[in-house]
């Protein structure tokens, strides 16, 4: 049984959640953390843009009247608009038996508990075992429209969007599960020509992805998703959980990684 720990960490700001990861990631590097799954949640809600977006396709002005944040992953993809939703990570060294072998196969290991906990959520999911990469998919700027190998879908759309980092320091895939709430409201900060593309916009992306509670018509609250992944992570790794805290330093360094980089101008807008 290969012992993890398990972090919920309080709702938090998006330069928060991307930091707490990195400096979760460089103390497992040391050996001074184990292997994590962190499950959480955004206040306020937040654009998160993939390693190599452009930030021009940030509307800011729209952005800021929403009240809402934006920050930029170490990971790649498009654009997420993180609220009402379970967000999970999962951190660890590339030799650990679950995230060895590369990208693909690590992502269909992770895959696999997934699947299992929102199967838990009496969800019919199948897994998306491969999409081809068309140059309008690459050039479209939300996420949750393109489903991707390994990826989780219902009746063809995406439900959860995951993305992996292979770094020195080990591994890094975060994923969102969308819980409720309108996913179109992601194209109220992004840029478009003109409201009537804004608008074609929303209604691809109404097409081709959903949400927890559109597909049950029913609200499944957040603590009830997070208890269906810890079990779908044992049940399908074989992972035994101790449920903790991040260290003191541990949240020094998430402090430093959210002054120096995650909530800085130069790391946000440097494409």
């Amino acid at each position: 049984m290969t012992i993890w720990r398990l972090l919920h960490t309080p709702p938090s700001t998006g330069a928060w959640n991307m930091a707490a990861d990195e400096a979760i990631l460089e103390h497992i590097y040391r050996g001074e953390a184990k292997p994590t799954l962190r499950l959480y949640s955004w206040n306020p809600p937040c654009l998160s843009l993939g390693h190599a977006q452009s930030f021009k396709d940030v509307d800011v002005e729209r952005l800021h009247a929403q009240g809402w944040e934006v920050v930029r992953r170490v990971t790649g993809g498009r654009a997420i608009l993180h609220t009402d939703e379970l967000t999970y990570s999962v951190t660890g060294p590339a030799e650990d038996p679950i995230l060895a072998g590369g990208v693909l196969e690590s992502y269909n290991r992770l895959a696999q508990a997934l699947l299992y906990a929102v199967r838990e959520l009496s969800v019919p999911v199948e897994m998306k075992e491969h999409e081809g990469g068309h140059t309008q998919q690459n050039l479209n700027p939300v996420c949750f429209e393109v489903p991707s190998t390994y990826e989780i879908t219902v009746n063809g759309k995406k439900l959860i969007g995951s993305a992996q980092a292979r770094k020195k320091e080990g591994v890094l895939q975060h994923g969102s599960l969308p819980l409720s709430g309108d996913l179109t409201r992601i194209c109220d900060a992004l840029v478009f020509a003109d409201e009537s593309a804004r608008q074609h916009a929303k209604d691809r992306l109404l097409a081709r992805a959903t949400t927890v509670q559109s597909v049950l018509n029913a609200e499944v609250p957040w603590s009830r998703a997070a208890d269906a992944f810890v079990r779908g992570f044992e049940t399908e790794l074989g992972i035994q959980f101790e449920r903790g805290e991040m260290s003191a330093s541990e949240l020094k360094r998430t402090e430093e990684l959210v002054s120096e980089k995650y909530a800085h101008p130069s790391w946000t807008k440097r494409i």
